[in-house]
């Protein structure tokens, strides 16, 4: 049986007038649609839990929100990014913004199935960065091509062993060291070193 939350009466009683129907009205159909339906107060909002998380509302100054937890597995599409709204629905101002209450009470008992089941939203893949090409300065360009065996480890390097190279020439301040290190760069990647090979596990 559902439990509610006398933390969800008070935030319903403190919402403005325009919000309390609809808050009300998304309540009762979460109830009916899930009767295992427990309350609870997250991040601030009303939140409807059943197995895990099944959705939450929240109330604004002008407008309400309601958006369900797994809306990518119950939805074809997300009705949210068709609305350019806030939750799944849109800026919620009446009940009339949302749909019908069977067409709700459907989502719902959906919702609830899908924790019933444990199915879980599947991970998005992180978009992987696109790497910079690497800048090898013009005096490094030169000297390698001057020593073929150098220019040949350096081409054979990952894009990171040749970066702390390149950025250890870059970060001498002063022509003098510049030099030094070209000099124990091209000796390094003449005996197929990387820069910081002394720390490299073997």
């Amino acid at each position: 049986m559902g439990q509610k939350d006398p933390r969800v009466d008070d935030y319903i009683a403190k919402a403005a007038p325009f919000a309390q129907p609809i808050l009300k009205h998304l309540r009762k159909v979460m109830h009916a649609g899930c009767p295992g339906v427990q309350e609870t107060m997250k991040w601030s909002f009303p939140h409807f839990d059943y197995k895990g998380v099944l959705g939450g509302m929240a109330a604004f100054k002008q407008h309400c929100s309601f958006g369900f937890w797994k809306a990518s597995l119950i939805f074809d599409s997300d009705p949210a990014e068709e609305r350019n709204g806030m939750g799944h629905f849109g800026r919620i101002t009446a009940i009339s913004d949302l749909p019908l209450e069977k067409v709700l009470l459907s989502y719902v008992k959906k919702a609830a199935a899908l924790n019933d089941a444990g199915i879980k939203v599947p991970t998005r893949p992180k978009a992987r960065k696109e790497r910079a090409p690497l800048k090898v300065p013009a005096d490094l360009t030169s000297a390698l091509k001057r020593n073929k065996k150098a220019q040949s480890v350096f081409d054979a390097l990952s894009y990171s062993h040749k970066k702390e190279y390149v950025d250890w020439l870059n970060e001498a301040k002063r022509d003098e060291t510049r030099q030094k290190r070209m000099s124990t760069t091209l000796k390094q990647l003449a005996e197929g070193k990387s820069l910081h090979w002394k720390y490299q596990r073997p």
